[in-house]
């Protein structure tokens, strides 16, 4: 019986649409739903005066930016070129790379360009939520003259420390949570928007575009200015693309089609609204800026809205931190950074992981942006920058997909990703301009982490020839290891490498120190495709080399992480039989020291050498049993 003809199956496909929508809302749409807790606000301060066509000009460049950049560019766009179904800028690098055939360059420096501001993202990102949503209380009449920005500085910090320290803990308990948040925050937002768009509803003309390009002709510098913050609106696009691997491209493009767009629209619209009513009642008097979001919110709900807006920023905190340990995790497996310690925090969920480093690094950069900056409106300067850079790394990515793997002609591409690339490039200058009053602050961490990318590749690639060099042909040696001279002992050994095609050097070196070898011998290679998940029929490759000898290698996607104890288990299917008690693996330990004369550039060897000493050890990385392993040591200079 086909499934489109079984009411059970119909139903159950749409329990689980449902449940992944409203998954979504919670994780997805975090991070671009608590934004019209600044966006507005700091837009219109840009505008060097707020007037009805100010006001006006902002709300339709806010709508105009969610319509062309969120949900052209990625939900109608972007989403369409996934890999196996994961998005996120280094599932679509390494997507041009397997249409290209080769990591070129360019794509390199892409990738990794767009990785590092990335986690510029995910220090600011938590920062700046929960910092305006704090704020809200001082909007609160009954709070107003008891709260200081210093207490909201120390609210902001002990919430981000508590968030962090969870994180060890896992989201599974508290995920379950995060949808039915997010869905009464966005149902609230529209809710208080409402009604003052029906008491001046000639704030909806704002749909129009031209109200956008009168206010960029006849504002100058300070219409750029203002556009840098609009930008603020659309912070969040990137986890469209990134989350579409948890969630499906369907739920997501309907949960922001018919659910979230609407929301927002509902709220700029309102905040709009209610800046042309107090422009109106003022008489001719100057209008101050000011919290517009929370100012539009009825006294009675004011504070419940800041309880409910500190849950929602902290949901789209959690969301960006997520993030970073999935995009440390990719970048791990695909060669950009050392290895580091990845625990799993669920038993079933493969996407839930912890990392402490990273942790630790993203917990010290939010308090400091917090001590530097003390406001959400001092952290809008420093945000924007790092999110437009990845905006235009995703376009240039998209544009090789499109011509290398969809095989469009050029007018075709050029057409499409064009004007994407234009709308992008336009943001990036807009953002530009707040460079020297915090714009640095993602621009210095990118810079310092496409460093640390770029010379762990670079230094990996020159140790992989050196080795190459040094290290003599499996194919060659094999006639001496079949040799019956050399003493056999019982059990298994299983020497670890990184190039199968190769002499492990741990076996060299146990030749040459021990004399001996055991009688099954297993020559084990774990390398990354270029695809999330490894599919079954290229995850194990078994190759007979003689009665004693097999190759394995183990091919694991981006978005896994290997287990070799376990895969060698599976194997036993295949009729490889292995006790894993009776069974020994030999692990080459390299240590990188110093050469006179290094061929890597100034700084980059020290970094290097730094970095492989303090990556993850090996035995940890690969979950092999510490009781079964026997490392062999070597130097190599750099």
């Amino acid at each position: 019986m086909h499934t489109d003809l079984d009411p059970a199956a119909h139903a159950q496909a749409r329990r689980r649409f449902w449940a992944l929508a409203v998954g979504s809302v919670g994780v997805v749409f975090g991070d671009i739903g608590t934004s019209p807790l600044y966006s507005f606000r700091e837009a219109l301060g840009q505008a060097g005066g707020i007037t009805d066509a100010a006001v006006m000009g902002v709300v339709s460049l806010a709508l105009w930016a969610l319509i062309l950049v969120v949900t052209v560019k990625y939900v109608l766009f972007l989403m369409r070129a996934d890999n196996n179904g994961e998005g996120g800028v280094l599932s679509l690098a390494a997507l041009a790379e397997a249409a290209v055939g080769r990591r070129t360059p360019l794509i390199f420096a892409l990738s990794v360009t767009g990785a590092a501001l990335f986690y510029g993202d995910a220090i600011i990102t938590p920062a700046i939520s929960v910092l305006s949503a704090v704020e809200g209380l001082r909007t609160v009449p009954a709070l107003a003259d008891h709260i200081s920005q210093g207490m909201v500085i120390g609210a902001s910090i002990a919430i981000l420390t508590g968030l962090f320290l969870v994180q060890s803990r896992g989201t599974a308990g508290v995920g379950r949570w995060f949808g039915p948040i997010c869905i009464l925050w966005f149902v609230a937002i529209a809710a208080i928007g409402v009604p003052h768009i029906l008491a001046n509803p000639e704030v909806v003309s704002a749909i129009s575009p031209h109200h956008a390009v009168n206010f960029l002709l006849h504002h100058g510098l300070a219409g750029f200015f203002v556009l840098g913050s609009v930008f603020l609106t659309v912070t969040g696009a990137e986890a469209l693309f990134a989350d579409m691997g948890h969630f499906g491209r369907w739920p997501i493009q309907a949960s922001w089609l018919f659910f979230a767009l609407p929301a927002l629209v509902l709220n700029y619209l309102g905040q709009g609204a209610f800046a042309l009513h107090h422009i109106a009642t003022a008489n001719g008097q100057p209008v101050e800026n000011a919290d517009w979001f929370f100012q539009m919110t009825p006294v009675l709900f004011r504070a419940p809205m800041v309880l409910l807006a500190t849950m929602a920023t902290v949901i789209a905190s959690q969301a960006v931190i997520t993030g970073a340990f999935s995009l440390t995790n990719q970048a791990i497996q695909l060669g950009y950074l050392p290895r580091l310690t990845v625990l799993r925090t669920s038993e079933t969920m493969a996407g839930e992981i912890y990392i402490p480093q990273i942790t630790l690094l993203l917990a010290i950069g939010v308090v400091l942006l917090i001590g530097v900056f003390h406001s959400s409106s001092g952290l809008a300067h420093a945000y924007g920058l790092a999110v437009t850079g990845t905006m235009v790394v995703t376009t240039c990515l998209a544009f090789i997909v499109v011509t290398r793997k969809w095989r469009w002609p050029l007018w075709g591409a050029i057409a499409l990703v064009g004007p994407m690339l234009v709308i992008d490039t336009i943001f990036l200058g807009a953002n530009a301009l707040k460079l020297l009053s915090g714009g640095f602050v993602p621009v210095a961490i990118g810079a310092a982490l496409f460093f640390l990318m770029a010379t762990w590749a670079r230094g990996t690639d020159l140790v992989r020839r050196r080795s190459e060099r040094d290290t003599p042909l499996l194919a060659d040696i094999m006639p001496i290891l079949a040799s019956r001279s050399v003493h056999r002992v019982p059990g298994t050994a299983v020497f670890l490498t990184s190039d199968p095609s190769r002499t492990p050097g741990a076996l060299l070196h146990n030749l040459k120190h021990n004399k001996v070898l055991h009688l099954t011998n297993l020559i084990l290679s774990v390398r990354t495709a270029q695809t999330p998940r490894a599919s079954p029929a290229e995850h194990v490759e078994i190759e007979r080399l003689s009665d004693d000898f097999t190759k394995i290698v183990l091919t694991y996607g981006y978005m896994e992480t290997p287990n070799i104890p376990r895969a060698l288990a599976g194997l036993r299917k295949q009729g490889l039989k292995l006790d894993i008690m009776s069974t020994s693996f030999f692990v080459g330990r390299r240590t990188i020291v110093h050469a006179p004369h290094s061929l890597l550039p100034a700084g980059m060897d020290r970094l290097y050498i730094w970095m492989s000493k303090n990556a993850a050890d090996p035995i940890d990385f690969f979950r092999l049993p510490p009781g079964r392993v026997v490392e062999l040591g070597t130097q190599m200079s750099v």
